[in-house]
């Protein structure tokens, strides 16, 4: 694939990035301290919408019904609408500074969010190439429009398939997906034909709002928990049947292929007595990561038995609340084309003496040996598209589309989407070490470390939006194969409609930061306010 020349407009975006790579770096730290997880970024989110609103965005918030999400606009007459993101959220139990050392951020225990992703950088990458995009139609006189989510919660799949089922899609001449990887093959690369699979995600709770009802008439107690009656066992005792029937279950789901997968996680709903009451809430949330639709829903299937079951032998009633429905991916090669090519142009991230000095702290800290490249070797390598898919399918049979998941792919059905990714920092194992979490966590929170893939995606993203604003033959191609694949575009005979039928789950028990009179904490306290 020879390399494009670039455009007056392409080098003005790329001198562009070159001049705020400073602000790139502090922003991308700002988001990293934040640390907020899944539909808790009150922070992060009104980070965001005060930046785009001084860079001359119009700003709708809380789009689709969820607080922590955005919608923004700008736009420079008629002409294209191209479209970009940020995601901003973090994952509990990992909070860690961006230190060479284990360390949660000051005043935090290590139960607090953190970014793994790093989720600080792909929004910022993001947003870096947003604004250059923007700085060049304005000084060429390029017309067309400028949109820009801002997508909270994609760890539990959250916003995607909202904004999709409410339109914040519609209308895209393209879409321009990017996020941090190291796992090989797809490091500084592009999808090509295998992309994410669908996600369904869930929270079964349990209700024991009668509990009067598990004895006979006859067997009454005078009051509710008197120690002598018979009570009804409660909804702790409905998760616990769900959980440990749902994991028997399990080899029966789905056949043995197809690499899907079911996780987990209790949600804490504040019962802390040692009274003679049987629990009165429990829930519990599953994720479902399969290639298609129909598995999704034979899971989803199964586990309506056994919540169905779970409830009745525990004197309790069962509800069952939508975190996620989220479709598998669509593929554009066209797209994925454009991006590679702008990627190529842009070359691989490239890390410094100071940042591999840093690594080889962490490595030796983390109870690994220093090295002198501590760094992957593929992480400053690209990979054409082509030969990334070839690797990807080894180890996936022919019949099977899609692999793995993410939300991404809720735009890919309303606009051509390309899905890129570029290298972030992870370090070189050496005898069979294998190294801690907090060591992947700090160095996405280095601005040594990090800055070099959000500068690399900033200008990957911006080269990527131009070249669909000022080529019309590419971004009429991209658009005509999407059409093929859709069997007609939006509501063709092939395309698939947003699954989502619910409203944003955001009145659940997810993890966040309070405040108490101890000062501002987790919500889980670390042992210093306790």
């Amino acid at each position: 694939m020879d390399k494009p020349v670039t455009s007056s407009a392409q080098e003005t975006a790329l001198a562009c990035i070159d001049g705020i790579q400073p602000l790139l770096s502090a922003w991308t730290r700002t988001i990293f301290d934040f640390g907020e997880t899944a539909w808790r970024e009150y922070q992060s989110a009104a980070w965001y919408v005060e930046r785009l609103k001084r860079e001359g965005f119009s700003v709708e918030e809380g789009s689709g019904g969820m607080p922590t999400a955005f919608c923004a606009h700008w736009t420079n007459g008629d002409g294209p609408v191209i479209g970009m993101y940020a995601e901003y959220d973090a994952v509990p139990g990992n909070c860690q500074d961006a230190a060479t050392v284990r360390r949660p951020r000051a005043g935090l225990g290590v139960e607090a969010g953190g970014h793994t992703d790093p989720h600080s950088g792909l929004g910022i990458g993001s947003l870096g190439g947003l604004l250059a995009t923007k700085a060049a139609m304005l000084e060429h006189g390029i017309k067309g429009t400028l949109r820009f989510t801002g997508e909270p919660a994609e760890k539990v799949r959250g916003s995607k398939p909202i904004h999709a089922a409410k339109g914040y899609y519609d209308g895209l001449a393209g879409m321009i997906s990017f996020h941090p990887f190291y796992m090989l093959p797809l490091c500084n690369t592009a999808r090509w034909d295998t992309h994410c699979g669908a996600a369904y995600s869930m929270i079964y709770r349990f209700v024991c709002d009668e509990p009067e009802n598990w004895v006979r008439a006859s067997d009454a107690a005078p009051i509710p928990q008197a120690h002598s009656a018979v009570r009804a066992p409660g909804a702790n005792d409905a998760l616990m049947m769900m959980y440990m029937a749902s994991k028997a279950l399990r080899d029966s789901m789905l056949t043995h292929q197809g690499g899907w997968s079911i996780s987990e996680a209790i949600l804490t709903t504040g019962q802390a007595t040692a009274d003679n009451l049987p629990a009165g809430l429990a829930e519990i949330q599953y994720m479902i990561r399969v290639p298609t639709i129909a598995m999704a829903e034979q899971v989803t299937a199964v586990l309506d038995r056994n919540a169905q079951a779970a409830a009745a032998m525990s004197g309790c009633r069962y509800e069952r609340h939508w975190v996620s429905k989220s479709r598998p991916g669509l593929a554009n090669h066209a797209m994925a084309d454009i991006t590679y090519q702008s990627l190529s142009t842009v070359g691989p991230p490239r890390w410094d003496e100071a940042a591999r000095a840093i690594a080889r702290e962490v490595q030796v800290n983390a109870g690994g040996e220093a090295t002198e490249n501590p760094f992957i070797d593929e992480l400053e390598r690209l990979i054409t598209p082509q030969e990334a898919e070839a690797i990807l399918r080894r180890d996936l049979p022919p019949s099977q589309v899609n692999s793995t998941s993410d939300d991404y792919t809720d735009m890919s059905w309303h606009a051509p989407t390309s899905r890129f990714y570029v290298a972030r920092p992870a370090l070189r194992s050496t005898k069979g070490h294998t190294y801690p979490a907090w060591a992947m966590n700090a160095l996405g929170g280095i601005p040594a470390a990090i800055d070099p893939m959000v500068t690399c995606a900033s200008k990957t993203v911006a080269l990527t939006a131009l070249r669909l604003l000022e080529d019309k033959a590419a971004r009429d191609a991209a658009m005509d194969e999407f059409v093929e694949r859709t069997g007609g575009g939006v509501g063709g005979s092939n395309w698939i409609a947003p699954l989502c039928d619910y409203e944003a789950p955001i009145h659940f028990r997810w993890p966040e930061y309070v405040t108490t009179a101890r000062g501002r904490d987790w919500w889980i306290p670390a042992a210093s306010t306790a």
